[in-house]
């Protein structure tokens, strides 16, 4: 007997040690995706002048190409092969998500569960397939039209830096999806997050090196710090923000016992949309005026003006992008949460909300609530983005401490480490729950 329950012993220890080793491999294979990543954005385009597109990029670097770059993790500035980055994948992934609302097809393909859900990501990357070829097409195009950046223009040209770029968005989207299923967190967000926080020393030696220089005064620095620091404490406090809803189980009798009703809480967060709002806002303000800026001086005189509007920092730009945060709050609020759904779980399981009516009444009273703190969660993305948004376009502030970069880095951030967290968590009850089995063999 006590050499059985030894040999138990032993196994436990060598499983907790294996999910252990699951765990580095998990966390190795993400860094090396990454890495992978990383050093695709310093492979150049071939048929570029590094040095003319250099300057070309300096000129318009305050512009909706700064604002690009971050995205891409500096591949604009080095016009990489993968400059495109995985911006055409968002832009599918709404474009296809807004469709499921106004197509009864697609609503019912994304009602039919795991299978549903696989078609409609086929559709996605076929979609992002279309937009990276249209949008790499026309980055050639641009490319040819700003001065001597290409040595040797013309049809060959435009098509290997079409396919060039169409290839190096697909790569993401696939080295995205492997760190979604064989690593840790979001591959889509960590890809964004690396090229973000790859690029952040740099911005920081660059607005010191324009502190040194007399570009910005040392007590603007100092307020762009203290001002970073607190838009992240916001953001980590707004983040776990939660309201939640006390739910009650009635006493229900297994057998010849009767068990006490529970209670319990649905978990509400202020900000449900999490950082999908501003990025899908940015994706598609980046749409119309990528073109636009490599083609400056042509087209109708109505299109410039409104490209011009479109510049970062105008008037028509902030109040586009507010619009748009404030829709994609609502509109993803929507999708990844269903009140209907909830209320029929909870009727199933018999709990209920106090005082409101299984069923219909608590959907109701679920939306009801939920519309209420997803106002307050516009309002917090609003300010987190808009107001250094100003500061960067009045300031010369880098791209790289804005609100939009900072809620992408501290939102994928915590939510990495607590898919980390969940991880160890669930592996420590594995652990339990063969400790109790153990003590229960030894009597």
């Amino acid at each position: 007997m006590a050499s059985a329950a030894e040999q138990l012993a032993a196994n436990l220890n060598f499983g907790a040690f294996a999910k252990a080793d699951e765990l580095k491999k998990r966390i190795w294979f993400t860094l090396g995706a990454l890495l992978v990543y990383r050093l695709g954005t310093y492979i150049p385009l071939p048929g570029i002048d590094p040095n003319i597109w250099e300057q070309v990029f300096r000129s318009q670097a305050g512009g909706i190409l700064g604002m690009f770059n971050m995205f891409a993790g500096g591949g604009i500035h080095r016009m990489a092969i993968f400059a495109l980055n995985i911006m055409p994948y968002i832009s599918a992934s709404i474009i296809i998500q807004l469709l499921t609302t106004v197509s009864p097809q697609l609503e019912a393909l994304k009602k039919e569960g795991e299978s549903g859900r696989k078609l409609l990501n086929q559709y996605t990357r076929y979609l992002t397939v279309i937009l990276a070829a249209f949008q790499s097409y026309g980055i050639a195009v641009g490319l040819e039209g700003a001065g001597n950046v290409v040595s040797d223009p013309g049809m060959f040209f435009r098509l290997s830096t079409a396919i060039t770029l169409t290839g190096g968005t697909m790569f993401l989207m696939w080295l995205g999806e492997q760190i979604t299923s064989r690593g840790i967190g979001n591959g889509i967000s960590l890809i964004i997050l690396s090229g973000i926080v790859a690029e952040l020393p740099a911005a920081l030696a660059n607005m010191l090196e324009l502190g040194r220089q007399g570009a910005m005064s040392t007590g603007l620095i100092l307020v762009v710090i203290v001002m970073a620091v607190a838009v992240i404490a916001f953001i980590v406090f707004m983040e776990r923000a939660q309201r939640r809803l006390l739910i009650q189980y009635p006493k229900r009798q297994v057998g010849n016992k009767m068990f006490e009703g529970q209670s319990s809480h649905l978990p509400l967060k202020l900000n449900t949309s999490g950082v999908i709002p501003p990025i899908f806002a940015s994706s598609l303000l980046l749409l119309p005026t990528t073109v636009a800026n490599f083609n400056a001086g042509s087209g109708p005189e109505w299109f410039q003006w409104i490209t011009t509007q479109l510049g970062h920092g105008r008037p028509l730009f902030l109040i586009m992008y507010l619009a748009l945060i404030v829709f994609f709050a609502f509109f993803y609020t929507a999708i990844v949460f269903n009140p209907t759904e909830t209320a029929d779980n909870l009727k199933k399981h018999g709990g209920f909300i106090p005082g409101i009516r299984p069923g219909e009444r608590t959907a109701e009273y679920i939306d009801y609530v939920l519309s209420r703190i997803t106002v307050l969660g516009a309002v917090y993305l609003a300010i987190v983005c808009l107001i250094p948004e100003i500061l960067i376009s009045y300031a010369s502030v880098p791209f790289y401490f804005g609100g939009t970069s900072l809620l992408i880095v501290v939102s994928v951030t915590m939510d990495t480490v607590a898919q980390v967290q969940g991880y160890l968590l669930a592996h420590q009850y594995e652990g339990l729950i063969r400790k109790s089995k153990l003590r229960g063999r030894r009597r």
